[in-house]
């Protein structure tokens, strides 16, 4: 896969593969540090460590391999110390204690081999901890840097503050002033930090609300530049002129004009399905859409498809457009394409009232290398540690073309971690999806390296500690801030620990992307017939994950959506797309095929895959064509940036059977909860009849991958004894199938060898039940609780018992179809679909 994939612009090189993780990875190393402290005055008495002290280390590439073991996490009481502040005396006493064993040598005992490594970087985590601790009251008081960095109102007066040591002079410019800053000269502290006080006049800010500002410094070169505050709020441009650079604007509204958050964040779920969205791109209109609109227009039909998360490409402004959100400019302001901070806020409250959770996609990777519009441009030739990047190479992406921060430096974690706080206190966020983290785990940033599963790969000097150590901050301020965040890595590579916790020895995300699963979807219908899909190899991607590291999975994200690739269900009907989805005619080979594939490909995917799942806006229906981002080499055109939402709601068109499908997906974990379940059991990869069978929780999977076999009593085994009806099944008509599947058929279950001994069972599983399987289809079976069943039967529903039928399809064709099916009218929203609901005992009883 390319490490570059998530960015817009085609970028040549850099090609590295998915890490196939077993249960194990293997390999290890650790990396010396130059300066671990920041360049303030406490820097000259920090420890400084030389790579002399840390010899290198080696490992086999031994990988073990567990592919059904339970996802059973136990979690181990830390054994290394956090600071602890004495609060009266603003002392810092800290204790370290066996720091030689940690939690994660229990869970991975291969980690224990490069224990000097751990024992380094959490040395590193702790003293930087210790020392914000000591000197900035903690990482909860460090992280508000945004209520006093920027321009703040405080006790009658404006203050602003920016961090520009290789600045000589400085002035606060701006539409108040006439850019004249002659009168508004800044003052600098002995760290770099430039600030002025400006009083109110009559009462009233002296910079008033949307008015431009600017920072004018002179450097050590004697030229004087402006730029825009790094830590303002709302950037804009004018519209009418091309190419115009942007003006930082301040954004401090009345309160009668600020947006007031009325619902409270929902609860986190067990597995989060979260639907990746970008909000400029999401209307049916060739036009940049707004933030109300997406939330008015878009919302609904998110919540209507049953998932439980959104997430938010773009958020923070960006000059470029077509850089698809990944070259930030400001990082505290709202991408003002789409509107104002207070309407995003209004975006974030009503996704929680419709019980939505909002994940943003965080860029503290790189930053865009722009100097009139973004930070880059205060780095003015200053070394290092006066600066918010490396110098030199070090200091720039060679694919991305963009800049690369310096971890160690005091401010820029200040400015980092300060971000993380603002999008989520301001704006309710409730996690982040990380981008591009292989480029912050190593020096080479993952170009031109390919990663085998090798410990020595994930810890070697090749390792950045300091920026490990940034977001072992990150992680653990994010959680004590708000333990319920969701907080996704995008990796590549597979490092180990990333995923848990930091009190354990572990970076701290909760979950990563499982960046493998699309890349052999898109090799497989790029380079493979039907016939010859492995069924094993399919099972291998899906599984191959560390069991006590949390994975999301998806099929396809905006990666494969872009010009230059092709989504799953354009790749499976092409052209055809354009002239065969009509209901109105029959379905041709290619149709039916593309079809029935798409939605097994997504369903396994999501079964099968990790313990969350992913899809991007528009693929749940099979949205035709690319997106294009207006550019120069399509005469800056927005006809390709949008989404039809009109293929799904017409009612004669085929794509209403995926996006269908999708929402009976997504409802059939919402009920039995099988993405967060530690069983996951596959007992059966047949090659020659292109079939797949597994448990995954309370439910029993059927996949039929076979282009043409239609299998009767197809025998399939199952954990437990009894009788199994069908859940889910991807060939019934609402679905575009052809009906083959029976819904009111009970498959009642016979033992399978002796009791207690795995090898006499049918595929080491101890019952069995006979299921017709059709080719390209999915069925999922779940296990009727005759207990419950008797209740029922028995009129006893004011008990309280619930069982579980079917999934109550309401569709909007207008017909009628067996198993539970029934007609229904448009759902809450007024947006036309179907809908998917589990009925139960009692319903069936009134």
């Amino acid at each position: 896969m390319n490490v570059l994939g998530h960015h817009a612009m085609p970028l040549p090189g850099g090609v590295v593969t998915e890490a196939l993780s077993p249960f194990f990875y293997a390999g290890g190393n650790f990396l010396t540090c130059g300066v671990c402290h920041p360049s303030r005055e406490i820097a000259a008495t920090a420890p400084i460590f030389a790579s002399s002290l840390v010899p290198p280390l080696v490992a086999d590439g031994a990988t073990i391999q567990y592919l059904h073991r339970p996802l059973l996490v136990v979690r181990v009481k830390t054994n290394f110390s956090v600071p602890a502040t004495a609060r009266k005396n603003k002392t810092m006493v800290t204790v370290v204690e066996e720091v030689d064993h940690l939690p994660i040598y229990d869970l991975d005992p291969k980690l224990e081999e490069f224990k000097d490594h751990f024992n380094y970087r959490i040395k590193r985590y702790l003293d930087q901890k210790c020392l914000i601790e000591k000197h900035e009251g903690g990482l909860e008081e460090f992280s508000k840097g945004y209520l006093k960095f920027g321009i703040n109102t405080v006790d009658g007066a404006t203050i602003y503050r920016e961090w520009a040591p290789a600045a000589q002079e400085a002035q606060l410019i701006g539409e108040f002033n006439n850019w004249n800053g002659a009168k508004h000269k800044m003052e600098k502290d002995k760290f770099g930090i430039w600030s002025i006080k400006i009083s109110h006049v009559n009462g009233k800010p002296a910079i008033p609300h949307n008015s431009k500002v600017k920072f004018r410094f002179r450097h050590g070169g004697g030229a004087w530049v402006d730029r825009i505050p790094a830590w303002i709020r709302y950037a804009t441009f004018d519209a009418s002129k091309f190419g115009a650079p942007y003006d930082g604007v301040h954004w401090d509204p009345p309160a009668c004009e600020r947006y007031v958050f009325k619902h409270p964040r929902p609860p986190k779920p067990d597995a989060p399905r979260i639907y990746e969205a970008h909000v400029g791109m999401s209307g049916e209109e060739p036009e940049v859409s707004t933030y109300r609109e997406f939330a008015d227009n878009v919302l609904p039909r998110i919540r209507a498809n049953n998932y439980n998360t959104v997430q938010l490409m773009a958020i923070m402004e960006h000059s470029y457009y077509a850089s698809f959100g990944y070259h930030v400019t400001n990082f505290f302001a709202v991408s003002s394409r789409s509107g104002t901070p207070e309407d995003l806020k209004y975006l974030v409250d009503k996704a929680h009232s419709l019980g939505l959770r909002v994940l943003m996609d965080v860029v503290h990777s790189h930053a865009s290398n722009n100097v009139t519009d973004g930070l880059n441009g205060y780095d003015v030739g200053q070394n290092t540690h006066e600066s918010y990047f490396h110098t030199g190479d070090r200091g720039y992406h060679k694919l991305w073309d963009s800049r690369l921060f310096n971890y160690a430096n005091w401010e820029v974690l200040r400015f980092l971690l300060s971000n993380l706080r603002y999008w989520m206190d301001e704006f309710m966020f409730d996690g982040f999806r990380f981008d591009g983290v292989t480029s912050m785990l190593y020096h080479h940033h993952g170009i031109n390296k390919g990663f085998t599963g090798n410990y020595k790969e994930y810890f070697s000097l090749d390792t950045d500690v300091d920026a490990i150590v940034y977001m072992m901050l990150a992680n653990h301020l994010m959680h004590k801030l708000l333990p319920e965040a969701t907080i996704v890595a995008e990796d590549v590579s597979g490092m180990p620990v990333l995923c848990r916790p930091v009190d354990e020895g572990g970076v701290g995300f909760d979950f990563r992307l499982a960046m493998a699963i699309p890349d052999r979807w898109i090799d497989y219908l790029k380079n493979k017939e039907d016939r010859k899909w492995s069924m094993s190899e399919i099972v291998q991607t899906l599984t191959n994950r560390r069991y006590t590291e949390k994975c999301i999975a998806y099929a396809e994200s905006h990666d494969q959506s872009i010009v230059g690739d092709k989504t799953i269900a354009f790749l499976l009907m092409d052209k055809e797309m354009y002239t065969g989805m009509s209901d109105l005619q029959p379905a041709s080979p290619t149709i039916n095929r593309g079809i029935a594939l798409q939605k097994m490909i997504h369903f396994i995917t999501m079964a099968l895959g990790g313990d969350g799942y992913l899809n991007f806006m528009g693929n749940e229906f099979g949205h035709p064509e690319w997106i294009d981002f207006p550019r120069e080499g399509n005469n800056w055109s927005y006809d390709k940036c949008r989404r039809q939402w009109s293929l799904v709601d017409t009612d004669h068109l085929r794509y209403k059977y995926m996006n269908a499908f999708d929402q009976a997906m997504n409802a059939l974990e919402e009920e039995f909860s099988f993405l967060s379940s530690s069983k996951q059991i596959v007992s059966d990869m047949n090659e020659k009849d292109k079939v797949i069978v597994f448990e995954r929780g309370d439910l029993v999977f059927v996949f039929n991958f076979h282009p043409n076999k239609t299998y009767k009593g197809y025998k399939v085994g199952c954990d437990l004894p009894g009788k199994y009806r069908v859940a889910l099944d991807s060939d019934a008509l609402v679905f575009g199938g052809h009906g083959r599947v029976g819904h009111d058929v009970d498959h009642f279950t016979s033992p399978e060898g002796m009791p207690g001994v795995p090898e006499t069972n049918f595929n080491n599983r101890p019952n069995s039940f006979k299921v017709l399987s059709p080719p390209r289809t999915c069925v999922a079976y779940y296990r009727v609780d005759e207990d419950r069943e008797e209740l029922r039967r028995g009129g006893a529903v004011a008990s309280g018992k619930i069982v579980t039928e079917y999934i109550d399809v309401e569709a909007t064709s207008g017909e009628t179809i067996s198993g539970g099916w029934k007609d229904s009218e448009k759902d809450d929203c007024g947006k036309k679909g179907m809908k998917f609901v589990f009925r139960s005992s009692d319903e069936d009883c009134k």
